[in-house]
């Protein structure tokens, strides 16, 4: 009797060390699980005449603002990156006024933060200052060359020589700004069916149907023929960059030159003016970017040269209207910023200051309170999520 109550003690004791050890082993795979959850994998391209070397590589954790360097890699002034929808390729401007300007293709991996690099291909259009990918191409908006450059995109991810280079023509009224075209950003509509290309030199934005089955392998070119809008803004304005509410109902474009934002309603494939409101109130000339918070109820742009800082409107969810909810003073040139998938942080490259500031939204205000965990960065000018 006393031999059975051993054994049976002794396979209890043994089952309860077996469920105790499951029962470790599953919340430490579940806290891992919640960790990768809330970092985001984070790059940050660069101006490298001081002592940056190119792209860098951190994880961002959206829960607690903190931040760990992953990696780098050289290429030369890479001041606008995109990623591919899987996140396995880096595509990067190298952004100069002579034959060196550039679209990098670099292999990623995101788990460790690592590049590798493909290879280069010229743009054929000085100072490229955006890149986008739609997996199947790589387009080039070439600030100093006024013109817009296609890459179709080897099977490996590298990119194949320019298929073709969209030059355009034309002036605005500020000389100094607009004394030729100057395309600035290219954005593939919310449908799928258009390239939109903002203009700073001419103060328009270009509207061209793309080709939904162009690739590398039957060699047909990005833009369909034959169609080729363009809508006007009002003269030295100097269109920038524009985004898409997340609904896709309505589309903001801020103008560097007149420090404006204006909205547009995007319906039946068309973009109507429907209001202008000011970002820049101190007339610098130097709005820079411009980007929505996930919920679609604050829209945010940044201003340069006077008054560094980032503009705070709060959108009219029925109508598509903005109101005017703040200012945040930033470091100096505050050029790119981006708002963390879950809504809680603003990070801003302050080219001038050396740093990455990290703010907290109030979802409720839009308004913005500096954390004081700074990403130092030599001459950081863009960011990145990887998907």
């Amino acid at each position: 009797m006393k031999r059975y109550l051993f054994k049976t003690f002794t396979a209890i004791c043994v089952f309860g060390i077996i469920a105790g050890s499951c029962a470790s082993k599953k919340k430490t795979q579940m806290e891992t699980t919640e960790k990768g959850e809330k970092e985001l994998t984070m790059l940050v391209g660069t101006y490298t005449s001081g002592t940056s070397k190119g792209i860098y590589s951190f994880r961002f954790d959206e829960e607690n603002g903190t931040t760990t360097p992953l990696s780098e890699v050289e290429v030369e002034n890479p001041s606008y990156l995109t990623s591919s929808a899987d996140g396995k390729f880096i595509y990067a401007v190298s952004e100069f006024n002579d034959e060196r300007a550039a679209a990098n293709a670099l292999a990623f991996d995101k788990e460790k933060g690592t590049f590798q690099f493909l290879n280069a291909q010229k743009t054929g259009g000085e100072d490229p200052c955006y890149i986008i990918t739609n997996g199947n191409y790589v387009v080039t908006a070439n600030y100093s060359g006024g013109s817009i450059t296609f890459f179709p995109i080897a099977k490996d991810g590298s990119l194949l020589p320019a298929s073709d280079i969209l030059t355009f023509s034309g002036s605005g009224p500020v000389k100094e700004r607009q004394e030729k075209p100057h395309l600035h950003c290219v954005r593939i509509t919310p449908d799928g069916k258009y390239l939109l290309a903002d203009n700073l030199g001419t103060d328009k934005i270009h509207k061209m149907t793309i080709n939904p089955n162009a690739n590398a392998e039957n060699k047909a070119p990005f833009l369909a023929e034959g169609y080729h809008a363009a809508y006007s803004v009002e003269a030295g304005s100097g269109p920038r960059h524009l985004t898409f509410s997340p609904s896709g109902e309505y589309a903001y474009l801020i103008n560097e030159l007149s420090g404006t934002v204006i909205a547009f309603e995007y319906k039946d494939e068309n973009l109507r003016e429907i209001q202008t409101i000011v970002a820049d109130t101190v007339g610098a000339k130097g709005s820079g970017d411009i980007h929505i918070s996930p919920d679609g109820k604050f829209l945010y742009a940044s201003n340069r040269l006077k008054a560094d800082g980032v503009a705070i409107f709060h959108i009219d969810s029925r109508n598509g209207m903005l109101t005017k909810a703040g200012y945040q003073l930033t470091g100096i040139h505050p050029r790119n910023f981006i708002i963390t998938p879950n809504g809680k942080y603003l990070l801003v490259a302050c080219r001038d200051s050396n740093v990455i500031q990290v703010y907290e939204r109030n979802i409720d205000t839009g308004l913005l309170t500096d954390i004081h965990k700074d990403i130092k960065v030599d001459k950081p000018v863009c960011i990145k999520f990887v998907p």
